[in-house]
């Protein structure tokens, strides 16, 4: 062979190993852009599906959350909740005595237990207004039975001495809706001890004035004293927040409303029948009055028929 013919040959072969390249740089590069889209798509898709992470997603009560069985979790932040909740009010638990001018606020301990009973069975579980609203507004669970929520108004000692122990025993706790200067021991009314006991057992403690005293007819000093002033009471004496107002015997306008947001009350509580709905006013949430004499299947029906009732005013 002569030195033209192999140095034409050698050309050949260099030329061959440069396309040969290329060719290996190109297939690289595409490879490349493939598994960056690929990952892009596994990532997206991943984000909408928990099954494409090896994860499951659950909801509980208008909540989402994401429980990982990989090696990665991913968590959402919870949807806030639109169910609405029946809010019952009860007084005296225990016998009406024959001397008393009010006996509509008695229900004896026998069928306050058996109404109680009744509410488990159909399914419902006691909870209070604080995480009825952190449900409203974050999301965050209820549980899985049916809520319902149980307040006790004015302050008497048959709450700590009948109501607790029924609750208690279901595992429940109800709100206690403290008139904090109006109703003494000697009347009936809770010690400090037991109002202790009470929140130290879970219950809630919110406020309904100093006293009964009738808010839409006072002035501005006497509003103050019955609504700010009452809750510094609550919050100073038993360490609690003391968000919910329940209106003493009902009574409320647009200025009593006001007077409750300036001294940063969550809402009110009225006794219109109703159930308290996150599409309404906080400040005028409806509460179901259970009388003497109900009974268990009574409960039940008056929780079912209060559903659709209108939504108690606001002015």
């Amino acid at each position: 062979m002569s030195f033209t013919e192999r140095d034409r040959l050698r050309r050949e072969r260099e030329l061959h190993q440069r396309r040969r390249a290329r060719l290996l740089a190109i297939g690289g590069l595409a490879s490349l852009i493939v598994g960056v889209l690929v990952a892009a798509a596994l990532a997206t898709s991943g984000g909408g599906s928990a099954a494409s992470t090896g994860s499951s997603t659950t909801l509980n009560s208008g909540s989402t959350s994401a429980r990982s069985t990989g090696s990665t979790t991913r968590s959402t932040t919870p949807a806030p909740g639109r169910l609405a909740v029946p809010i019952l009010v009860y007084h005296v638990i225990n016998n009406a005595p024959a001397s008393t001018n009010s006996p509509q606020l008695y229900v004896p301990v026998s069928e306050f237990t058996a109404q109680m009973q009744a509410l488990k069975s159909a399914g419902w579980h006691a909870v209070t207004l604080d995480q009825v609203e952190a449900f409203w507004a974050h999301g965050k669970a209820l549980g899985t039975a049916k809520p319902i929520v149980l307040t006790f108004d004015v302050g008497y000692a048959s709450v700590y001495n009948n109501a607790l122990p029924v609750l208690r025993q279901l595992g429940w706790a109800g709100v206690l809706d403290y008139e904090s200067s109006g109703l003494a021991v000697s009347d009936g009314g809770l010690a400090d001890s037991q109002v202790r006991g009470l929140v130290s057992a879970g219950w809630e403690l919110d406020s309904e004035g100093v006293n009964a005293a009738d808010l839409t007819t006072l002035g501005s000093s006497g509003l103050q004293t019955q609504v700010a002033g009452a809750r510094q009471t609550l919050q100073s004496s038993y360490g609690v927040h003391a968000n919910w107002f329940a209106y003493p015997g009902g009574s409320y306008n647009s200025t009593v409303i006001a007077a409750l947001k300036s001294a940063g009350f969550t809402g009110g509580l009225t006794t219109v029948a109703g159930w308290a709905s996150s599409h309404e006013s906080t400040y005028a949430l409806p509460r179901l009055v259970v009388a003497p004499g109900t009974s268990p299947s009574a409960l039940l029906s008056q929780i079912a028929a209060a559903r659709n009732a209108a939504a108690p005013p606001t002015t």
